[in-house]
């Protein structure tokens, strides 16, 4: 706790410091959701340690198999929804907005609807993806139609609807260098050159950006909050982002890497700056897959039942602590900040 070098006595504040304690997270019209990057909202807490994440990593591993990101993106289903993996980075975020808050039972059986509704690109990252534009160029309640099966029909179709316009509108802008006009059809440049209608709902530019650029831009969006930024950046833009789900969330607590009452946000918030890069997708992954499959991780099961006392080991048992299960606090928000729902299972593609 104490040293002394050259008559000067040093002291390790760690020892003194509240590993709890919560930085002010400020938010503001151009940062809603008080991303921080670089910055941990608790500076005192020094868990996880590279150490204690690839104890975990390779305990899963073992128990589960090995977890590596695809080394070529995998074509576009018109059968699952996913997490955002896929060519196209719209079609990507789009396809994780409508998987939040429901099964992906649901979540799957609208993105069949609305390709069998609207039909497919045939060019472009989104070629044999849903068509977008006919999508954008839709009513609102025929859109909530088709989506309805996946829940909140209404409030997803409305910023499935105000982001194509936001995406047409930036495109155009960048196209044409001057305000747009998003009835020609197609778009006439001031050379006398046409740009397809088709790349203007076209978010593959992000492909450019830093990992904090593109998260900043992600929630600028309606609806689209950290979680399913996260969730784009680190399976479409394949950058390696600690995306928290349901189930990452609950082993973050239950391992100690995060307060009891750490909300999702700030538990990416911290995870994003303590775990090492190169765990990132294999954690986020593992940790849905065993949230899923072993019973004592399940959300259902409970300490003391003859079923838990029958049930097989948990190989992460000797690090968990499942007191914190009914810690964490719901996010808190100053103002008004667009909505994002989570899902238990809307990582995964697998129900629990």
């Amino acid at each position: 706790m104490f040293a002394k070098s050259s008559d000067k006595i040093i002291v390790d504040a760690s020892k003194f410091l509240d590993p709890n304690f919560k930085r002010i997270v400020k938010r503001g019209k151009e940062n809603p959701y008080g991303l921080t990057p670089g910055l941990s909202p608790y500076p005192y807490r020094r868990v996880p340690t590279p150490e204690a994440c690839e104890e975990v990593h390779r305990i899963l591993s073992e128990f589960h198999g090995e977890v590596k990101q695809p080394e070529k993106m995998p074509s576009a289903s018109l059968e699952v929804a996913g997490c955002g993996e896929v060519p196209c980075v719209l079609d990507a975020l789009l396809r994780t907005l409508i998987s939040g808050n429901t099964l992906m039972a649901m979540a799957d059986a609208a993105i069949k609807n609305l390709a069998q509704h609207y039909g497919l690109r045939t060019e472009g990252t989104g070629a044999g993806s849903i068509n977008w534009d006919k999508v954008r160029l839709s009513s609102h309640q025929e859109l909530v139609e088709v989506i309805k099966i996946a829940g909140n029909g209404p409030k997803k179709a409305r910023h499935i609807k105000q982001i194509l316009d936001m995406v047409y509108e930036e495109n155009l802008q960048r196209a044409q260098g001057r305000p747009s006009l998003t009835k020609a059809n197609p778009i006439q440049r001031g050379d006398g050159t046409c740009v397809a209608t088709q790349n203007l709902l076209s978010l593959d530019h992000m492909h450019r950006m830093s990992k904090d650029e593109a998260m900043a831009k992600f929630v600028s969006y309606p609806g689209i909050g950290i979680k399913t930024a996260a969730c784009v950046t680190l399976f479409c833009l394949r950058m390696p982002c600690f995306a928290v789900d349901t189930h990452v969330h609950k082993f973050c607590r239950w391992l100690g890497w995060v307060p009891a009452k750490a909300d999702p946000d700030n538990c990416f918030r911290h995870g994003e700056v303590m775990v090492p890069d190169h765990l990132k997708y294999g954690l986020h992954q593992l940790f849905i897959r065993h949230g899923q499959q072993c019973f004592k991780c399940r959300k259902v099961t409970k300490p003391g039942t003859k079923e838990w006392d029958e049930a097989p080991d948990c190989p992460l048992e000797h690090l968990l602590d499942r007191s914190k299960d009914e810690a964490a606090a719901k996010p808190k928000r100053n103002g008004k900040v667009k909505e994002e729902s989570d899902s238990e299972d809307a990582s995964s593609g697998m129900e629990d």
